[in-house]
C-alpha cells in the first residue's frame, strides 16, 4: 500500500506555487541556523553532538571496522577521523573530481571484506572533454591514510554537459553483488532510453564486471549492468537485511519524492510520470495514470529531498529497530520509516535545522549525520536516558 505524505495536489495550482517556494526556501535556510543541542521526544530526548566543523560541503561517511570514519567532501577530499574525533589533512590517491554545482566527490563505501582487502570504493563526478561530465565508481587500497592503486570500474555513458543530478549511492548485496545508484543528469527522456545508463541503478560484480544473470544481458540497445531505470535522482539506497531487498528514496521535481524498493528490469516512469510537477508548475502524469510503470510505496509532497540513508540495527534507539534512517536536505533533519517486508510507512522525523547529506550508524548505536554546507559539520544523536 502506497502512503501519500501530504501529496494533495492542489499545493501546486498556480494561485499559491508561490508559497511552496517560499516554503522550501525556508527548510533551506534554516541550514544557516546552528542545530538545537538537545530534541525533545516522547521517545526519549536526543542529544546533538558536534565532533567535527568546517567541513566543505561534506557528502558521505562510512565507519571502518576499526571505528575510524570517513569523510568524503564535494570539492574532492577524502578525510579520515579517528576515535578520538581528530580529523585528518585530505589523504592522497583519491582521483580527480569535477567540483562544479552538484558534481564533485560522493559516496564512500567500505568492502564487506576490508579486513583482507582494505579496498574503499568511491563514486565521483569526472570531468569529460569539452566539459562534459558523468559518474564514475571505482577503488583504492586504504593503507597508512592513503588511497593507493585506484582503479575506475564502472562510467556512466554518456558524458553529458551539465553540473546536477549525478546520483549516487553504493550498495553491497548479499548475494556479492554491487548496487550503483544514479541519476538522469537533468537530462529528462534518456531515463526511459536502455541504450544509456542515466536514470538507472546499474548491477556489477565485486570487481566491476558484468553479472550473466543482470536483466538486460544480451538485449539489443540496452546496456548490460542496468538493473533498473525510470529514476530521476537517488541519493538514498541501502539494502534490508532482513529481506535482502533494496530500497532507494528518490527526488522528485517539484513535489513526489519517492520512497521505492527496485526490482530488476522494472521500470519506474520517471519522466513520463510523477507525483510531482515540473519546476515551471506544467503537470506530469500521476502513476495511477500509466499502471505498465512501478509505483512508489511512500510519495513525499512537500519534498524531504533524501540523501543519505541505512537500517538501523542498534540498541540505542531500539524504537527505529529494522527501520530505514534517512538523511532529508529541505526537511532539514532525518525521517524514519518502517519497513515491514514489502510495506513502508514514515512514522518519525527527527529535526536538526540542517540540510543532511548522509546519515550512518556509530558502532554505540547512535547516528551520525553530515550537514551539507559551505561550513559542514559533522553530528552525533546520542538518545539521553
Amino acid at each position: 500500500m502506497r502512503h501519500l505524505i501530504l501529496p494533495q495536489r492542489h499545493l501546486f495550482e498556480p494561485k499559491i506555487k508561490i508559497l511552496y517556494l517560499f516554503i522550501c526556501c525556508f527548510f533551506i535556510s534554516l541550514s544557516t541556523f546552528s542545530q538545537k543541542p538537545t530534541i525533545e521526544r516522547d521517545q526519549g530526548a536526543i542529544q546533538v553532538k558536534t565532533l567535527a566543523e568546517d567541513l566543505e560541503h561534506p557528502w558521505a561517511i562510512a565507519f571502518l571496522p576499526d571505528n575510524r570514519l570517513l569523510l568524503t567532501e564535494r570539492p574532492g577530499r577524502l578525510r579520515v577521523m579517528d576515535t578520538a574525533n581528530t580529523v585528518s589533512e585530505p589523504i592522497q590517491g583519491v582521483p580527480e573530481v569535477f567540483a562544479k554545482g552538484q558534481g564533485g566527490l560522493q559516496d564512500v563505501a567500505i568492502d564487506p571484506d576490508f579486513a583482507q582487502n582494505n579496498y574503499v570504493y568511491l563514486t565521483y563526478a569526472e570531468m569529460g572533454k569539452d566539459s562534459t561530465a558523468t559518474t564514475a565508481f571505482g577503488r583504492g587500497v586504504l593503507k597508512n591514510n592513503r588511497l593507493e592503486d585506484f582503479r575506475v570500474l564502472f562510467r556512466m555513458e554518456p558524458y553529458v554537459d551539465g553540473d546536477k543530478h549525478f546520483g549516487s549511492r553504493i550498495v553491497f548485496t548479499q548475494d556479492n553483488k554491487i548496487l550503483i545508484a544514479l541519476a538522469e543528469r537533468f537530462q529528462f527522456d534518456p531515463a526511459q532510453d536502455l541504450s544509456n545508463h542515466m536514470g538507472t541503478i546499474v548491477r556489477l560484480n565485486m570487481d566491476g564486471s558484468i553479472p550473466e544473470d543482470n536483466p538486460f544481458v544480451g538485449q539489443d540497445n540496452a546496456r548490460d549492468e542496468i538493473f533498473s531505470y525510470g529514476h530521476r535522482n537517488i541519493e538514498s539506497a541501502a539494502i534490508d537485511p532482513k529481506t535482502g531487498k533494496l530500497w532507494v528514496a528518490e527526488m522528485g521535481p517539484m513535489g513526489g519524492d519517492e520512497f521505492n524498493q527496485p526490482e530488476a528490469g522494472k521500470n519506474y516512469g520517471w519522466p513520463i510520470v510523477s507525483w510531482g510537477r515540473n519546476y515551471d508548475g506544467s503537470p506530469i502524469p500521476d502513476h495511477d495514470t500509466r499502471p505498465e510503470f512501478e509505483d512508489a510505496h511512500i510519495v513525499w509532497t512537500p519534498t524531504i529531498s533524501p540523501s543519505g540513508m541505512f537500517f538501523y540495527d542498534g540498541d540505542m534507539y531500539p524504537e527505529w529497530k529494522d527501520h530505514a534512517i534517512i538523511g532529508g536536505l529541505t526537511s532539514s533533519g532525518i525521517v524514519v520509516v518502517k519497513v515491514d517486508d514489502d510495506a513502508a510507512e514514515e512514522i518519525e522525523r527527527v529535526p536538526l535545522a540542517a540540510r543532511i547529506r548522509d546519515v550512518a550508524q556509530g558502532p554505540d548505536g547512535a547516528v551520525f549525520v553530515v550537514t551539507d554546507a559551505e561550513n559542514g559539520m559533522l553530528l552525533k544523536l546520542e538518545k539521553m536516558e
